[in-house]
């Protein structure tokens, strides 16, 4: 990128900018927080959940001490919770090797449980000015388009020549503004499933896809894997207003989370009773609920409930967790795979 069409850029990004929560108050650890919840996490999505966090747990100390219990909560909805997780492991890390303040440098945050490349270069180019480029999807399909790059976006090679291509370019002493000017072209005019916007872009005159016609074919991407179809069976197990929960494992998908018993597989209304008599829960009544499907990044859960009814003087024999419905909404960290079976809490 020619100094040209960085100044270009810069001058776009001054009169153009998203104002977002984190920008007007760019400290390490807000720049840290909320670039950990952008990822695979639209920005809409992310800002109450931002602020939210940051009334709990509004700096590292605070971070470092929060009960596994409340970071889970607080990110409940947000999705690929390993995220959260090593988050706090990271701010551990902080408290105790660097007196509370993240490393400033991107070599040195990488480091940190969590944190790769790109939040790397983005907490240090931003939140500390170092001139390092903060490559992510954005800013490699910007890149695929500017120099005509025809080869597997995806691809290792992909990353460390657009790193190349990004790092000639930053004007001196404006790194953060200017991996923040490329975030937002990528994001409202180098648009990743549209036609990107050429007509208002900064770039149009230094972009050889545009010059060629090419907006459209480039980046190249390689062909999606399809998602591994897993069958469920959920049980709402409930006693007044109490709903049976259990606790995940500490290691794999949503660790250390709650959910409803369940079977790793589709029950039948006969086999769920008898699955339910198998693992001793008294069921007076076995109602059927809606299929409920929930979308990971390599699999999808197809869900069938069922809602149990067990009576008062039964509740005592069931085998799991009986909390209130109050409780597992405000309190317990449910993920959001189950949000159908949530609702039926406050019918």
């Amino acid at each position: 990128m020619s100094p040209e069409a960085a100044r270009l850029l810069l001058d776009w990004y001054a009169a153009n900018r998203r104002i977002l929560p984190w920008r007007e108050d760019p400290t390490p650890y807000h720049v840290w927080l909320s670039e950990i919840m952008l990822q695979q996490t639209r920005v809409e999505a992310v800002k109450n959940y931002y602020r939210r966090f940051l009334e709990t747990l509004p700096d590292i100390p605070a971070l470092a001490a929060a009960p596994e219990e409340v970071y889970l909560k607080l990110w409940e909805g947000l999705g690929y919770y390993s995220r959260v997780r090593n988050l706090h492991r990271a701010a551990e890390k902080v408290m105790a090797d660097y007196g509370g303040e993240l490393p400033h440098t991107a070599s040195a945050l990488k480091q940190l449980p969590g944190i790769g490349d790109y939040t790397a270069a983005a907490i240090a180019s931003i939140a500390y000015g170092e001139p390092v480029p903060a490559v992510d999807g954005n800013l490699l399909r910007v890149y695929a388009r500017l120099a005509l790059y025809r080869d597997n976006i995806k691809d290792r090679k992909a990353f460390l020549a657009a790193h190349s291509f990004y790092g000639d370019a930053i004007p001196a002493g404006e790194a953060g503004a200017f991996n923040q000017a490329l975030m937002d072209l990528g994001a409202m005019v180098c648009l990743p499933n549209a036609a990107p916007r050429c007509d208002v872009c900064p770039l149009r005159d230094h972009c050889g896809a545009h010059r060629e016609g090419a907006e459209r074919s480039l980046p190249v991407m390689p062909e999606k894997k399809e998602r591994r179809v897993v069958e469920r069976t959920v049980f709402l197990i409930r006693s007044g207003s109490r709903t049976a929960i259990q606790k995940r494992p500490d290691r794999g998908l949503l660790a250390g989370m709650y959910e409803f018993p369940g079977a790793e597989k589709k029950l039948s209304r006969e086999e769920a009773a008898a699955w339910l008599k198998k693992n001793g829960v008294p069921a007076l009544r076995i109602r059927e609920l809606p299929f409920a499907k929930h979308v990971f990044t390599h699999r999808e859960w197809h869900m069938t409930g069922y809602e149990v009814l067990v009576g008062s003087a039964d509740e005592d024999r069931v085998p799991y967790i009986m909390a209130e419905n109050s409780e597992i909404t405000e309190q317990y960290s449910v993920p959001s795979a189950f949000a159908a079976y949530m609702k039926e809490l406050t019918v």
